[in-house]
């Protein structure tokens, strides 16, 4: 069984790459460019079961060689960060942020299922986030991205339920983990110019950040794999489990 994890160089994608790998499942992790993908190949060499290729989400040249690639298991993985106050991002990042985390990403998960529904099977696995509900200052337009995302996958599997009973579609949706990428995002913020906010808060986030992203990757890498395992019609799969009893908290209590 084949399975694709894309933005899989690092983090998340990489170390449930390695978790399936000794399950016995064929891994084929990408990377967004040649420089990663040379890195990558050192770090897999001596693991039989696991190929890597470029998978560039906003090349066409990258997506089109998807068209025949033999996808048992899609894990759609692959996102960029962007941190700092909405009104201090320039659109332009804005869209490159909707780009990747939703378009590019979406353009992948149409290829795949359509080579899925000729073979009537195939599960599809994308990874969101759980500030897809929850507003967070400094986070809006990344948390926007996976909102847009969650919900488009809800919708893509009731469609699917109604001309293929065979393929699933299943969502994660982490919490806040300490892989580089959630730092990055507020690292990464606007620093030129300022609308409402200065730096100082941003380095606040920074300590939040680093406060709250504690959690090991085994409890998320462990709801992939879950997923992969799983054929029930179960949707969503979060954690860590006490970022997942805030989420709830804040539902039941706080959203207006």
């Amino acid at each position: 069984m084949n399975i694709l994890i894309t933005g899989s160089a690092s983090g998340i994608g990489y170390d449930v790459g390695l978790k399936l790998a000794d399950l016995g499942y064929n891994v084929f992790l990408t990377t967004e460019n040649d420089k990663q993908l040379e890195v990558l190949k050192e770090k897999i060499k001596d693991i039989d079961n696991i190929g890597t290729f470029r998978l560039d989400l906003t090349k066409k040249e990258d997506r089109k060689q998807l068209e025949d690639f033999k996808c048992d298991i899609l894990i759609s993985n692959a996102a960029i960060d962007q941190g700092g106050s909405i009104l201090d991002i320039d659109m332009k990042k804005v869209r490159k942020c909707y780009d990747v985390n939703l378009f590019y990403n979406f353009d992948i998960i149409k290829i795949v299922l359509k080579n899925m529904i000729k073979n009537n099977s195939g599960k599809v696995i994308i990874i969101s986030s759980m500030l897809a509900n929850i507003p967070m200052p400094f986070f809006g337009i990344y948390g926007s991205t996976k909102s847009a995302l969650s919900h488009l996958s809800m919708s893509l599997k009731k469609e699917l339920k109604l001309i293929n009973k065979n393929i699933k579609l299943k969502i994660i949706e982490p919490g806040i983990y300490k892989t580089g990428f959630n730092r990055f995002m507020i690292e990464n913020s606007e620093t030129d110019k300022y609308y409402l906010f200065n730096r100082s808060v941003y380095e606040l986030e920074k300590e939040i950040l680093n406060f709250v992203g504690k959690e090991k990757l085994n409890s998320i890498s462990n709801k992939i794999i879950q997923a992969v395992k799983d054929n029930n019609n179960k949707t969503i799969y979060r954690a860590p489990f006490s970022h997942n009893l805030l989420l709830k908290f804040y539902i039941k209590f706080i959203k207006k």
